[in-house]
């Protein structure tokens, strides 16, 4: 009998097979015995207990079963008794793709429970690496590659754009620190540390950086942050292909090897991590220098030294930590977060289980670029909203970028009421500032301004924000200072007060029920009717910042992230209202 005629695609992912074939993936292979031990791991199946199509083995077979077929003397023998099969359409092609790439995170839950020792997630990779090959993958899973394979890294961000973020963040740091030396240096020759980020954190959280560069400068580091090569991240780890792998990692070495740099410092990120400090060299082929390790490591290590100094009553809410995938489980970076947890903040809560055996954050993967398997990641997400709940914390940390979506995802699915955050900003928050002299009034040139000194006398500010607490404590602040103030608790109170009372300025919360700060913002740039005042956002959701930036309104004129404390808040009222006095 004629064997069926086979397409084109399937044809090279069967020529593509036996070159990727090594010993780890073949014996992973063969080494299974379906005993069932992995099936309790995956998050996937413990949220979707009636479908046996999420089984670890049962993926994996659909792999094993080429394997079988055309590499392993039992498939070619008795093919039907160890379920050997080949593939021959696209359609199959596509059925694969929606097992390694829909169905499985690459957390490795499975394979370190495993008795055998194989490794699911390696041998999937490989499987996501051979479609890649020919063109089968998820549509954002293709963007995302071209973006880093064309632009340099993962989110498309323009050189300019990075720059001016770098430039932005500089300034904040230099008022923030009262020094002009506060700046973050680009491409510095001969750095003891050479800083890579994840590009998340320029499009849409650049408050890391900002926390790192003043970590960083409060250790008196020898630093800098290279101007172009600087993604540590890298899609190749996702999509199984080993070319882009190769090439994203062997742009950072060079760029770091052309610096002179002595380290690699990478930012909190856990397949950034894996794949920059232990996969890129075997993709790029590639002897590296210089030493590479996590700003984790870094931090911790400038605490054990002396380099800075850390109030962990700055951090007093219940936080838990989330070991990302690729961390704990890849590269055992597991103790360091938790030892840098308990020196920053007041009541550390780990949750269970943890570290090795805890659960994916269901974005892990790519799976955040692949939006077809939305509904399928969030109701595989209840396992770790369950995690969450358990342990009463307020605030999640992570190390991990694509964590920090993952979790953000879930906890306004599930309707948890906590926040996400990453360790440099408590480190940051606990950060003890060195006393800087006392400048004569004469030589600063500025008008120190106490309380009751009526700076503020004269203007009408509106304070936005449905925590009366906070109100309170805004009102208070700005009144003695002379000023008059009207409060406002949801966005429909905001816009009757800005037509009744016309403000000169607007304090303004973004997480609020009924109209949000977000939607008043919106409606007050975009209502000719309404009085064109400055906005001042003050916010405990940082990750909000680029909601109010993308939206086609004229951006805000101050932002300021909660806790916020009275000389912050004078600070950015007076930078806003330029009234700064000079003498």
């Amino acid at each position: 009998m004629a064997e069926q005629e086979r397409s084109h695609k399937a044809q090279k992912v069967l020529e593509r097979l036996g070159k990727k074939l090594n010993r780890q993936i073949a014996g992973s292979m063969a080494g299974c015995v379906h005993c069932g031990n992995c099936t309790q791991s995956c998050h996937y199946v413990l949220t979707n207990p009636d479908d046996p199509t999420y089984a670890p083995a049962y993926k994996a077979d659909q792999i094993r079963k080429l394997f079988k077929r055309h590499h392993d003397w039992t498939g070619r023998v008795v093919p039907w008794w160890v379920k050997a099969k080949s593939i021959y359409t696209d359609e199959e092609l596509e059925a694969l793709k929606d097992t390694v790439f829909g169905k499985c995170t690459n957390c490795r839950r499975c394979s370190v429970n495993c008795p055998m020792g194989v490794d699911f997630a390696t041998f999937n990779r490989m499987a996501r690496g051979l479609l890649v090959s020919v063109g089968i993958m998820p549509e954002g899973v293709a963007v995302v590659s071209k973006d880093q394979w064309e632009i340099g890294n993962q989110m498309g961000v323009l050189k300019e754009d990075y720059i001016d973020t770098l430039e932005w963040m500089s300034e904040e740091l230099q008022e923030e620190l009262g020094d002009a030396e506060a700046v973050i240096p680009i491409d510095k020759m001969d750095a003891d540390v050479v800083y890579s980020i994840n590009p998340r954190e320029v499009k849409y959280d650049p408050r890391t950086i900002a926390d790192a560069a003043k970590i960083f400068y409060v250790a008196g580091e020898n630093w800098t942050m290279p101007s172009e090569g600087w993604d540590m991240t890298n899609f190749g780890l996702f999509s199984g292909d080993d070319d882009l792998g190769g090439a994203v990692a062997r742009r950072l070495y060079e760029k770091v090897e052309e610096l002179r740099g002595k380290k690699l410092v990478i930012s909190e990120c856990g397949h950034g991590y894996r794949s920059t400090r232990c996969e890129g060299q075997n993709w790029a082929g590639y002897d590296i220098n210089f030493v590479m390790e996590s700003s984790v490591t870094t931090m911790l290590r400038y605490i054990k030294e002396g380099k800075i100094q850390v109030d962990r009553t700055r951090n007093a809410v219940p936080v838990t930590f989330h070991d990302s995938c690729n961390n704990a489980r890849s590269c055992g970076l597991t103790e360091e977060p938790r030892e840098l947890l308990n020196l920053v903040c007041m009541d550390f809560r780990d949750m269970v289980p943890n570290r090795a055996e805890n659960y994916c954050c269901t974005g892990g993967g790519g799976a955040m670029s692949m939006s077809e398997y939305t509904p399928r990641r969030l109701r595989s997400a209840k396992i770790k909203a369950d995690q969450l709940v358990a342990t009463g914390a307020k605030i999640v940390v992570t190390s991990c970028h694509n964590c920090v979506d993952g979790l953000s995802d879930l906890i306004k699915h599930y309707k948890l009421g906590m926040e996400v955050a990453q360790l440099v900003n408590l480190v940051s928050n606990a950060l003890v500032l060195p006393e800087r002299p006392v400048v004569p009034e004469e030589v600063s040139g500025k008008v120190p301004v106490a309380a009751g000194d009526g700076v503020l006398s004269g203007r009408r500010i509106l304070v936005v924000d449905d925590e009366p607490d906070i109100r309170e404590f805004i009102t208070a602040v700005l009144e003695d200072r002379g000023a008059t103030t009207v409060q406002a608790a949801d966005g429909d109170e905001a816009i009757a007060a800005l037509r009744s009372q016309a403000p000169d300025l607007v304090t303004l919360d973004l997480n609020m029920p009924g109209r949000d700060g977000g939607e008043f913002f919106e409606s007050m740039r975009g209502d000719a009717s309404l009085p064109n005042v400055p906005v001042l956002i003050i916010s405990g959701h940082p990750e909000l910042r680029r909601l109010i930036y993308d939206r086609h309104v004229p951006p805000p004129e101050g932002f300021l992230d909660k806790p916020i404390d009275e000389e912050d808040l004078l600070l950015n009222v007076r930078k806003v209202l330029e009234l700064v006095h000079e003498r």
